[in-house]
């Protein structure tokens, strides 16, 4: 989804961050180096795969993480929030790995990143010592502290949209430095030297080596997997060539430099114009127009599992709610058809989100509509189905209006939503047996859900 750049704002907000950290988790301490034991997560046909056993995510979106952890005034909401998910028995958090040239910015210019030193040392401005990158050590602490909760990250590594840059930043460097063949948006997929760049952000992240853990981020298992594109449209195109070419090639330049991580395409989902089910399935006509095609991205080698989202609220005008969840189900069933029978690879739903902008909203309607994903997942899990995961769009810690969309919720604030969540986490690891990493907090939640 679209979320705009959080601008610098006063200190608010943080009473209630450190009071929920502290009721939930008393024996919280500042600077633990406590290291979790973590190995990478595999693909075994339509599953996925963690020592040995099937893996099945609920996870979530905060794609803030970065951002937040670049100033030491709003750090602390990054371990606020990874501890929550730990606690609600949640194993995957979809964030964002990119800034392209906006504020707080990771990469300032093609290549070229943020200089300045992390910890505020005063000579550090100086000195040829502090050759890291701040935006890049805000990275390096989300990962850090993904790792110490026992959360893996699934990280995305631009943006289709023009928050934090996207591919129109990409564009307009090319554009300015006078060798951009197009001022569209779309030459970002076709112009040589627009996918020049993006190649060297990719392996400049790739090969990062963590100044926390010591670890490059390729060789580090807290990354569960990444993903290209958060949304990727060319609708220049619509027959699908030019998004096609450039995902084929993208996706095979990652694998050439990072063999152990799973790749997805982050698409949205929507069928194609040469797929029959762009009559059936997709939301209206205008779906099949956007220059993704569903099954035929999905169908690249070097992608490991497939996307999709879940945005009906978006997607029709009018409809009736009850329609909608039941279009919510034959959304989601279809697309795990797709993994079992076209695909022979995971699908996981990467973005479902219900707007509290709808005509007559309330926070019922929501959790209806978070269970009817939740059970289609469930169900799925049950029968060893390509169904690999859910991730709710998005969770905030308090004090982040600025951060909020018009879907973004505080779990633990209500609790019929947050018992909701907390029990798909138990559903599922009634299937899986929960990983290493979170059998500690699954014990203690689900036995008082009992």
């Amino acid at each position: 989804m679209m979320s705009g750049n959080g601008l610098f704002y006063p200190i608010i907000g943080f009473a209630s961050v450190f009071a929920f950290i502290y009721m939930s988790f008393g024996d919280w301490k500042i600077g633990s180096s406590e290291e979790t034991r973590m190995s990478f997560v595999l693909r075994n046909g339509t599953q996925f795969m963690v020592d040995g056993k099937a893996f099945y995510i609920n996870g979530w979106n905060s794609y803030w993480l970065m951002d937040q952890a670049y100033e030491e005034y709003s750090k602390p909401r990054v371990r606020a929030m990874l501890q929550a998910g730990a606690k609600m028995g949640l194993t995957v958090c979809r964030t964002w790995a990119f800034n392209d040239g906006a504020y707080h910015a990771l990469q300032i210019s093609p290549g070229r990143f943020d200089e300045r030193a992390f910890k505020g040392l005063a000579d550090c401005f100086h000195s040829l010592a502090c050759q890291f990158s701040f935006s890049h050590e805000a990275l390096d602490h989300v990962i850090a502290e993904a790792r110490k909760q026992g959360i893996r990250l699934l990280l995305s590594l631009v943006n289709n949209l023009q928050a934090y840059g996207g591919k129109t930043q990409y564009v307009n460097w090319a554009w300015q430095e006078g060798i951009g063949l197009s001022s569209s948006n779309d030459s970002f997929f076709f112009d040589p030297s627009i996918r020049i760049y993006f190649k060297n952000y990719i392996k400049a992240v790739l090969t990062r080596k963590n100044t926390i853990t010591g670890i490059e981020y390729r060789d580090d298992p807290t990354i569960f997997g990444w993903e290209l594109m958060n949304e990727p449209r060319c609708m220049s195109d619509a027959s699908g060539d030019t998004l096609q070419d450039w995902l084929e090639e993208m996706s095979a330049y990652v694998k050439s430099i990072d063999k152990k991580h799973l790749l997805t395409i982050g698409l949205e989902g929507f069928y194609g114009p040469n797929s029959p089910k762009r009559l059936t399935v997709n939301p209206a006509e205008w779906a099949a127009t956007l220059g993704a095609d569903f099954i035929r991205n999905s169908k690249i080698s070097s992608v490991d599992f497939a996307s999709a989202h879940i945005y009906p609220d978006h997607w029709f005008h009018g409809q009736e709610f009850e329609a909608e969840l039941k279009y919510v189900s034959k959304w989601m069933l279809s697309h795990i058809e797709d993994g079992d029978k076209e695909l022979n690879k995971p699908i996981m739903f990467t973005e479902f989100g219900f707007s509290n902008e709808n005509k007559n909203f309330h926070p019922d309607k929501r959790d209806r509509f978070f269970k009817t994903v939740f059970d289609v997942m469930y169900q799925s899990a049950r029968k060893n189905g390509a169904g690999g995961g859910s991730f709710v769009w998005q969770f905030l810690v308090g004090g982040m209006e600025e951060y909020n969309d018009d879907f973004g919720i505080v779990p633990w604030e209500r609790p019929a939503t947050y018992k909701l969540i907390t029990g798909q986490s138990c559903r599922l690891a009634t299937i899986q047996g929960g990983v290493v990493q979170q059998k500690a907090n699954l014990k203690d939640l689900c036995s008082r859900r009992r």
